[in-house]
């Protein structure tokens, strides 16, 4: 079990929920990360007195600085380097990755190297640097705990088969606030409608690829990374309920399944407990509240961005970054007003497709992903200039 953390990302939603575990717990909070939530890190600096925070930032942060002068063992930081720095704190055993975007990847990379824990909850760190971060969790003997609800229900299921049964994983997705909708229908979607998820609440941006289901696609890649499973063999699964958070089917038919009420500080708990199973204060499963339980294929024609992640998945290399790199852009693209809905899988795919023309490289290094990274965001500005 973990005795201490550093959450990279702790005012947002995943970040919030860690602490309340961490309180819980009893478990110590070393350092802080947020990206311009200045008064909600304030706040979380005062309630848990961890020995470092950083913000974006410096001009943020040399607000915290006069705000928390009255606490001096608070160290404050920003930027790159304040995030490296909670990455590594000598005194934090596990580093949750709740930060938002491929900022987390640098930072894992660096607890990685240092053979820390690290509960990830930052899917773009595997979707656009899996091949980077893999080989060093064996290479310095460090491990990777997932946190989003359904890499852990399939690190569950796993861990109660034998090596090498696996068939495939049936990653189960709300389908979002607009499933059964056409793409016509999509084509007025608001700003305001786009971020009125069923099931979870999160923040903007992973609520805006909840809605795309590039969610999902980011997802399908993730699992790939953690679980060693060629992405044809993972299939998702419309539930709209979202009791069954993903299932896995072994060679021999079996089909196991991890199951509950939607409550994400379950994961976050077992990724800072494992391998121990410790009372929690969610709410107990009732079978009979939660029925009927139904299942249905997703709709790749209207949401194109999840087969668009498959198309990635398959590809490698550093096609995955810059589809992740050029939905961020659009994502916020669309959150600034400046595109309609649709357009987020229009430029998407029209970047994917520049950079399979010119650029595409198969092995890389994470300069190289950062490079293609800055090329995508840059790639869908431009795009989007056509458009408006």
């Amino acid at each position: 079990m973990t005795d201490a953390v550093s959450i990279l990302g702790s005012t947002g939603s995943i970040g919030c929920q860690t602490l309340e575990v961490c309180a819980r717990l009893g478990i110590q909070v070393m350092a802080l990360t947020a990206g311009r939530n200045r008064e909600r890190l304030c706040a979380q600096a005062r309630r848990f007195r961890p020995e470092m925070v950083s913000l974006e930032r410096e001009e943020d942060a040399a607000w915290l600085r006069r705000e928390l002068a009255d606490v001096p063992s608070v160290q404050v930081l920003a930027g790159r380097e304040g995030n490296l720095a909670a990455a590594t704190w000598d005194k934090a055993d596990t580093i949750v990755a709740a930060m938002v975007g491929v900022a987390g990847l640098e930072p894992v990379m660096a607890a990685v190297r240092e053979g820390r824990t690290v509960a990830l909850a930052n899917k773009e760190t595997l979707v656009a640097g899996g091949a980077l971060v893999m080989p060093l969790l064996e290479r310095y003997g460090a491990r990777l705990y997932p946190v989003d609800s359904e890499h852990s229900a399939i690190w569950q299921c796993l861990a109660a088969a034998p090596a090498g049964s696996l068939k495939r994983i049936l990653l189960t997705a709300s389908g979002g606030p607009f499933r059964g909708r056409s793409l016509a229908a999509l084509s007025g979607v608001t700003i305001e409608e786009a971020l009125r998820h069923p099931t979870w609440t999160m923040g903007g941006k992973i609520t805006i690829d909840s809605a795309t289901m590039m969610n999902k696609g980011l997802e399908v890649i993730e699992a790939s990374w953690l679980f060693g499973c060629p992405p044809d063999k993972i299939q998702v699964v419309v539930h709209p309920q979202s009791i069954v958070h993903s299932m896995v089917e072994l060679h021999d038919g079996s089909v196991l399944a991890q199951m509950g009420f939607p409550d994400m500080k379950l994961p976050i708990q077992l990724a800072l407990t494992w391998p121990e199973r410790l009372p929690s204060d969610g709410r107990s499963f009732d079978p009979f509240a939660a029925s009927p339980l139904t299942f249905e294929p997703p709709d790749l024609r209207t949401f194109r961005l999840l087969d668009l992640a498959y198309e990635a998945a398959r590809a490698g290399g550093t096609l995955p970054a810059v589809m992740n790199a050029a939905n961020e852009q659009a994502v916020a693209l669309f959150l600034d007003g400046r595109i309609g809905f649709t357009a987020i899988a229009d430029l998407v795919s029209a970047c994917m497709e520049r950079h399979l023309q010119s650029g595409f490289m198969t092995a890389f290094g994470f300069d190289d992903m950062m490079e293609q990274d800055r090329w995508a965001r840059g790639c869908v500005r431009d795009l989007a200039e056509s458009i408006i």
